[in-house]
Parts: structure tokens; C-alpha cells; sequence
């Protein structure tokens, strides 16, 4: 009996890595884009977001949050990730919804706020400097 807890504590660690490891393909992004390109114009205001095609695995999410700062996300939704379903912007710009599934995720942090959604968007790095925006992983 002692054996089996041990057994069954990985069996239940391997599901739960299969349960939750629906992860969004690893790609190379590289993208940079002047801060006054009028496709990023939505970016000049706190809570101002931002969708660029070409890049990730299903676009690209640029949010400038409400202290100034950004973050970027891969559109390409966590539910059903094979499906590759690119989330669209909510009114408001504070949230996005997969199209697909219905699933929701806030923009300040990536976070699933409507199920389906239990996994968080995929986050990149994302850098302003000299009126350049560069996003990288």
C-alpha cells in the first residue's frame, strides 16, 4: 500500500501536466516598430491596445497598462491551441475573447477570466526606448 501513494502522487502529477500543457507553439518573435506608427496610434494612451499580424504564432496583443508600461501576448488562444484561433479585442480594449471557444483573458496581466480559459495568454518581452518598441521571447 506504502508503494501506491507514491505511484499514484506521479500519476496524478503526469495528468495534471498533460491536463494543463496545452501550450501555444515556441516561435521566434522579433518585432520593433517606431511609437509613432500610426498602426500603433492606440498605444499613445493607458489602456490603449494594439493587434499586429505577422508575428508570434497568431498575431501579436500590444497593451500599454495604466501606468505606462507594456505588455505584449500572442493572440494564438490558450484553449485548443491546435486550432490556432487568434483572440480579438473586447470593448474597452481590456480584454480579449477567443472567437472559437468563447474563453476570456484580462490584458493588465494575461490572466483567463472566462472559461473555457484556464491558462494564461503567452507573455513576450516587450521594451520602448528611443521611440522604438521592440517585442522579443
Amino acid at each position: 500500500m506504502k508503494k501506491l501513494i507514491p505511484l499514484a502522487a506521479i500519476l496524478m502529477a503526469l495528468s495534471s501536466c498533460v491536463k494543463t500543457g496545452a501550450n501555444i507553439p515556441n516561435v521566434a518573435v522579433n518585432f520593433q516598430d517606431a511609437t509613432t506608427d500610426p498602426r500603433l496610434s492606440a498605444l499613445n494612451v493607458p489602456g490603449g491596445a494594439v493587434l499586429i499580424n505577422g508575428y508570434g504564432v497568431a498575431g501579436l496583443i500590444l497593451y500599454r497598462e495604466a501606468d505606462g508600461t507594456y505588455a505584449c501576448y500572442d493572440r494564438c488562444s490558450t484553449v485548443n491551441p491546435q486550432k490556432l484561433c487568434a483572440v480579438t479585442l473586447n470593448a474597452g480594449n481590456f480584454t480579449v475573447t477567443d472567437p472559437c471557444s468563447g474563453g476570456e483573458w484580462d490584458l493588465i496581466d494575461g490572466s483567463p477570466v472566462k472559461a473555457p480559459a484556464t491558462i494564461s495568454l503567452r507573455q513576450y518581452n516587450i521594451t520602448v526606448s528611443n521611440f522604438e518598441i521592440y517585442v522579443s521571447n
